[in-house]
């Protein structure tokens, strides 16, 4: 997991695109990149985008995406 402190084995890739306001949950990408973090599953789970950005959670076979409230 790409947290500070964290030993938990990644699950999931987190990508974003501000031009856009976008942040994408996706399953474990098989080859690394600089634009993308890693995350175990706790910390996927508990990701929380800025207010007006969009979640995309790509990691279930049925895509949810939410504007964030608040």
């Amino acid at each position: 997991c790409a947290r500070p402190f964290c030993a938990a084995d990644a699950a999931t890739t987190l990508s974003y695109a501000y031009e856009s306001g976008s942040v994408w949950l996706d399953p474990l990408a098989i080859h690394s990149h600089p634009m993308v973090h890693d995350l175990c599953a706790a910390h996927a789970d508990a990701v929380v985008v800025p207010k007006g950005w969009r979640l995309v959670d790509r990691r279930v076979s049925a895509s949810v995406s939410h504007l964030a409230a608040g």
